[in-house]
């Protein structure tokens, strides 16, 4: 009987997601071939062997069924495709930030303007905005100037954004946050 000695392709590839070729200990596999069909169920020893004939890998997939399920593959080529699409997914995902625009309670109109301009940019940018009244000192004694400066900031970027959350007080500042309108 003629001893086979398997060498082991993946040792630089391998991680600790899959087990793939000697990794796998289990006695038997349900064995899937490269097509999709199912080969049935194999002895370990035998599934390897047929990998290796294909010049292939065996990966464990499903380690929790009963029996594990493994599947003959090019594994180098399956985490390739693997990376290839986790860069396309993130690719393809917008990130929405978060700006914020801070102010006093005795902010004067033009700063305010300017603080209404920065904002409208930030909202046709499509990101959110946290709008903060800071309180200094005696001004907290007074948060009504707060409230009445966050009603006038909703009023003038009314046409480019919603309040997503109304104006609550944290610790010494005032805070709303506001999100762009959406055009429909």
């Amino acid at each position: 009987m003629p001893v086979l000695f398997y060498f082991w392709r993946c040792c630089v590839i391998s991680n600790r997601e899959h087990q793939i070729n000697e990794e796998i200990r289990d006695k038997e596999l349900r064995v899937i071939d490269v097509d999709g069909n199912q080969l049935g169920i194999l002895s370990a020893d035998e599934a390897l062997k047929i990998a290796f004939e294909k010049d292939l890998d065996l990966v464990k997939i499903a380690p929790q069924a009963t029996p594990p399920v493994c599947r003959i593959m090019d594994y180098g080529k399956f985490c390739f495709e693997q990376t290839k699409r986790a860069k396309e997914a993130k690719k393809n995902q917008k990130v929405i930030e978060i700006k914020e625009v801070r102010m006093s309670s005795t902010i004067d109109t033009h700063d305010f303007n300017v603080k209404v301009n920065q904002a409208v940019k930030f909202l046709n940018g499509g990101d959110k905005i946290k709008v903060s009244v800071r309180f200094k000192k005696r001004t907290l004694a007074h948060p009504q100037f707060g409230e009445e400066l966050l009603a006038k900031f909703k009023d003038a970027i009314s046409e480019a954004g919603v309040v997503d959350k109304p104006s609550k007080m944290e610790g010494r500042s005032l805070v709303m946050f506001v999100s762009p309108k959406v055009n429909k």
